[in-house]
């Protein structure tokens, strides 16, 4: 059967939809030995698909990780900077995994890493609306007044975030803990939004995605989901 490359790509485990229409673009996917243009078709049974000249097959076993990121590394597979990635703790894995989301180069936690590329464009696509909670230490004392903005919506400049749910943990002196629950995955959300309402964020760590709890997971480590983990998490994403 016919599909969009990308979707063949993404099916396969080679790459997000986003990632395979980048592929694509840059040239390095071809159909029967012509370079593919976006928004072809094809049949994965009956076509010879290369990318970057290897040729793809759907029969790749499905994996899926919970990885706990630690600060200064880039969630990519690859970065032209050198910068130490995700890929660095999966070396010794045969599969080829990708991460479902990203978590910025200074912030930590929990990732979802997986070749299941229906599983990842149903977590990253904004109508299912995925909550994902942050342990989050903040300069001052969030007030009453900035968490209603907070949890109602408050204006950057890409538009107006969704609600957000907000939970005081503890405070000091000068700092304070808070846990945030978003269902966005905008750039740099939470340190754009606490920064709107004089806040910088000093130390941000993502622990639960969709009930998925990092748990005591160690920094650097990953684990593979449970049955259970990818049975529930599928309900809630794909149905």
């Amino acid at each position: 059967m016919e599909e969009r490359l990308q979707k063949i790509l993404s099916k396969c485990g080679i790459a997000s939809r986003r990632k395979a229409e980048e592929l694509i673009l840059e040239g390095r996917v071809t159909v029967k030995g012509v370079v593919a243009t976006l928004g072809m078709k094809a049949d994965l049974e009956k076509d010879h698909i290369k990318v970057k000249g290897k040729l793809i097959r759907s029969s790749a076993a499905r994996v899926y990780l919970m990885f706990n990121k630690p600060n200064k590394c880039i969630t990519s597979m690859h970065d032209p900077e050198g910068r130490p990635t995700v890929r660095d703790f999966f070396k010794k894995l045969k599969a080829n995994v990708f991460p479902a989301g990203r978590l910025d180069y200074n912030s930590e936690g929990l990732l979802i890493l997986t070749n299941d590329g229906e599983l990842v464009n149903a977590i990253l696509h904004p109508k299912n609306k995925i909550p994902k909670t942050y342990l989050v230490k903040i300069s001052g004392v969030l007030e009453d007044k900035d968490i209603l903005k907070l949890e109602r919506g408050i204006r950057l400049e890409d538009g107006v975030t969704a609600p957000a749910k907000i939970r005081k943990i503890k405070k000091t002196d000068k700092n304070s803990w808070v846990e945030i629950t978003i269902y966005e995955g905008r750039k740099r959300q939470i340190r754009r939004m606490l920064e709107k309402v004089g806040h910088s964020v000093l130390k941000l760590k993502r622990i639960r995605i969709n009930g998925l709890e990092l748990g005591g997971l160690p920094l650097g480590a990953f684990r593979y989901l449970t049955a259970e983990e990818i049975k529930r998490l599928k309900k809630e994403v794909v149905g």
